[in-house]
């Protein structure tokens, strides 16, 4: 049975299917649609998870082993078939259709993650043989006409209330990117309190025009290793007003999420797994600056970015006095791959002593 993507978490509250295929190219609302069947999942007392990244050379067997394995802890699960672009091939759609003959005998939800079906593949044996007993979610692009509501009910999410014409400005000054709007809405829940009402002079004033710089400007001029870059809008973010403590939560968010990346790759993952299970995850534009970035910065390096961060936060906060932009620069120039004044041991030590 089709269901949009704002209609799935209240199809999922009257009953969790055996099957969900989340299917779509547009990366917010494809993540939380997969977010609500896990959490949905939960709420039915499935604890146990198992994900299968789908790759080149996948071994199809492996999603029929998962479905009979038994669990020693749980007579549930749920299990995770990320797709991506990947096509499903002869192999795939055999094993699927083999899977929904034998869904009656299994209590386990399968949760199907891939890019766009065509209306043709809508009407295929393995396609119609699982929507039978679930739930198909089509992601699409929000259509212009009704961006302005979708980041008006979005804003909600955030703790915040948007007038119409506010929203419609930032959905226009997002240049209709979902991830980009989502993004405004949370650096504006930071500089706003909880259930701030906000008007278009709100978003005129907090939501920079594209031209413009912007903190995701800097956070990818620092995964891609663009030293000159990060100095220059970092700059522009001081001379535009822009809140230190926006600036630092998102340098800190990237350096998190370089340092779980390390973490998997560690364990033996694959990059593009490791990528999949960030939350947020990882879409595949973003993914060479990770890269780029990982080459550049080891773990050793980046648990040192990251203590010199917390340090800055102590000083946002009043509780050393250590010159705050200076740091944010260095901070962002280090990430980048240059190297600052204040960015040295001497200057770590003399922070840590005043904390």
């Amino acid at each position: 049975m089709k269901v949009f993507a704002d209609q799935l978490p209240a199809a999922l509250a009257k009953q969790l299917p055996s099957v969900v295929i989340v299917a779509g190219d547009e990366p917010l609302q494809h993540r939380d649609a997969c977010d609500a069947v896990r959490q949905a999942a939960r709420q039915a007392g499935i604890e146990e998870r198992e994900v299968l990244d789908v790759e080149p050379n996948f071994a199809w067997g492996r999603l029929l082993e998962a479905a009979h394995s038994l669990s020693l802890f749980a007579s549930r699960k749920l299990l995770e078939l990320r797709l991506g672009s990947q096509k499903l091939g002869q192999e795939g759609t055999k094993v699927l259709a083999e899977y929904a003959e034998h869904l009656s005998e299994s209590q386990d939800v399968l949760l199907i993650s891939m890019g766009k079906l065509e209306a043709k593949q809508q009407k295929t044996a393995w396609f119609k043989a699982l929507d039978k007993h679930g739930l198909f979610v089509p992601v699409w692009p929000v259509d212009a006409s009704r961006l302005g509501y979708w980041v008006r009910d979005r804003a909600s999410v955030h703790g915040l209330q948007l007038d119409l014409e506010a929203a419609r400005l930032l959905g226009e000054r997002t240049e209709g990117n979902l991830l980009a709007a989502d993004q405004e809405l949370q650096k504006l829940a930071l500089l706003n309190p909880p259930g701030a009402r906000l008007n278009v002079e709100s978003i005129a004033q907090g939501v920079a025009d594209s031209s413009r710089f912007d903190v995701f400007n800097l956070a990818d001029a620092c995964l891609n290793g663009d030293p000159n870059r990060a100095s220059r809008i970092v700059a522009g973010l001081k001379s535009e007003g822009v809140e230190a403590p926006i600036v630092l939560w998102a340098l800190s968010r990237e350096l998190r999420t370089l340092l779980s990346l390390h973490q998997h790759l560690d364990q033996g993952q694959s990059f593009e797994h490791a990528c999949k299970v960030q939350k947020p995850m990882i879409f595949d534009k973003r993914r060479p600056a990770y890269q780029k970035a990982l080459q550049r910065l080891p773990m050793k390096r980046l648990h040192k970015l990251l203590l010199m961060a917390q340090r800055l936060d102590l000083a946002i906060k009043g509780a050393v006095m250590v010159p705050l932009w200076p740091g944010l620069h260095d901070l962002a120039l280090t990430m980048a791959g240059g190297r600052g004044p204040l960015a040295d041991a001497a200057w770590t030590y003399r922070v840590g002593a005043q904390a």
